[in-house]
């Protein structure tokens, strides 16, 4: 069976689930996924095997497993990357709100910027936390100011939690040492100075984009904040009441934040630097890169970070029930999210698996487009139908690793960006990032397609735009 209508079958299962029979979001991905599985014939799988780089055993071995072996690996493979983040920053979230840190944040980011200047603020501050950091690990952090912000502010909730999401997909999409950026570059042959630049660039223009829908969108629909498993609403209310004096000190409060952003910054950079000058490294520095790429992992960073918070919350609280409460609470709400954005990550392999990206390499070499729009949109179609932005501008970078040579008339820098700019197209229940954000605010699903899919197009075509225009007035070459 051809892997677009494996696609659409897949497809219009989970959509069918979730929005006539109302089954919850983790059965019908599952069965999505399943569906999806069963209908990918081991010559689809094989290929797609080889083409991922298997040897030709291999390649045999992993088509000729049964559905339900492949579903466990993948259900595995997504879990392992985002199951222990997901469950520490949701402890850090709770123990940050509920000892009253997130408040005092909140209140000295107010006597900083303002109440006009908060959503700037958050973008610009989410714009660039998310570039040596994973989107997902930025949102679990500043998740809990968010919340706080919306008690202070109720009309202006969605709008604070668009700016976060504006900045940080788009940086860790176009700006470098972010794994995606950085890699396009390499493979367009693009130098990593000007893909930094280029990507603050569009970035900035395309987040800002990105806040006149927020503005727009902030208007035309209501979100409401709600309770979820670990806070209510009630709680933070109460916390928005107490005087100042009642509250953890600044400085305390704002490292789990700062810390973990810290560090896992400080191993990429290391680690970048490393590689740039391999031959120059003294012992000294491979000591300090070493000693950073056990502390800068994200889950032992996020570790230290849980265990600051959670040291907070015990000397807020002092009191062993409570403490328990909170803590278990934020488990179980953690829990919840892992399924279904493990799920969704399921789903996602189980169309990757389809050879969808062999399909698309096939298309662009048989149609010809302009170059830019080609890159954008064969972006956009692996991202729309599998669901990992970052596989989406792999299997780009690798359709159109030859551009630098093409004699394009404008610098291939163009074309790589084109490419960050088309994995935003299209964010929807094949992607965790969805799950995540609607479970974790407690979002039913045509919201987060408001308020979170459309802006991602928004700023992903926008790109495309200025990229067009600037590729014809200053072509940089």
């Amino acid at each position: 069976m051809d892997p677009l209508i494996i696609i659409l079958i897949g497809t219009l299962v989970v959509l069918f689930c979730i929005i006539v029979l109302k089954l919850h979001a983790v059965i019908s991905l599952l069965l999505a996924a399943l569906v999806t599985g069963v209908l990918t014939s081991p010559e689809l799988i094989y290929e797609y095997a080889i083409h991922k780089g298997m040897s030709v055993q291999e390649a045999q071995k992993f088509s000729t497993q049964i559905i339900g072996n492949r579903l466990g690996l993948a259900f595995g493979n997504t879990s392992g990357k985002i199951g222990i983040l997901i469950a520490l920053g949701s402890i850090i979230g709770s123990a940050l709100m509920k000892s009253g840190g997130a408040e005092r944040i909140v209140r000295s980011f107010l006597g900083l910027f303002g109440r006009k200047n908060a959503s700037l603020a958050l973008m610009s501050g989410s714009f660039l936390l998310s570039i040596p950091v994973f989107f997902q690990t930025v949102f679990y952090l500043m998740l809990p100011l968010i919340k706080s912000l919306g008690i202070h502010s109720p009309k202006k909730y969605s709008l604070y939690l668009m700016m976060v999401i504006a900045g940080g997909v788009m940086a860790h999409s176009l700006v470098p040492p972010a794994a995606g950026p950085l890699f396009v570059a390499q493979a367009l042959g693009v130098n990593i100075g000007t893909m930094i630049i280029g990507g603050f660039v569009v970035g900035i223009f395309t987040s800002l984009c990105g806040y006149v829908y927020a503005l727009w969108a902030n208007k035309k629909w209501d979100l409401p904040m709600r309770d979820t498993p670990d806070v209510s609403i009630d709680d933070l209310k109460k916390l928005a009441e107490k005087h100042d004096s009642e509250l953890p000190k600044l400085w305390i409060s704002v490292l789990p934040i700062i810390l973990p952003l810290f560090l896992i910054t400080a191993n990429t950079v290391s680690e970048l630097d490393t590689n740039v000058n391999e031959a120059n490294v003294s012992g000294f520095h491979k000591h300090w890169v070493s000693i950073f790429s056990v502390l800068g992992d994200a889950n032992i960073a996020l570790a230290i970070s849980a265990a600051i918070a959670v040291s907070l919350l015990w000397s807020r609280l002092n009191n062993t029930k409570d403490f328990q409460k909170v803590i278990a609470e934020s488990i179980s709400s953690a829990g919840v999210i892992i399924l279904i954005t493990t799920a969704g990550g399921v789903f996602g392999q189980m169309l990757e698996q389809t050879g969808i990206g062999i399909k698309l390499s096939g298309f662009a070499t048989t149609y010809q487009m302009a170059v830019i729009p080609l890159a954008f949109f064969i972006t956009a179609a692996v991202r729309t139908v599998q669901g990992s932005a970052m596989v989406a501008m792999v299997t780009a970078a690798g359709v159109m690793g030859g551009v630098g040579s093409m004699g394009l008339g404008f610098n291939p820098i163009y074309v790589a960006l084109a490419i960050g700019c088309g994995s935003k197209i299209f964010t929807w229940m094949n992607d965790s990032a969805f799950w995540i954000v609607t479970e974790m605010c407690a979002m039913e699903e045509k919201e987060t397609i408001r308020h979170f899919s459309f802006l991602s197009m928004v700023m992903g075509f926008s790109g495309l735009i200025i990229l067009m225009i600037l590729s014809q007035f200053l072509p940089l070459i």
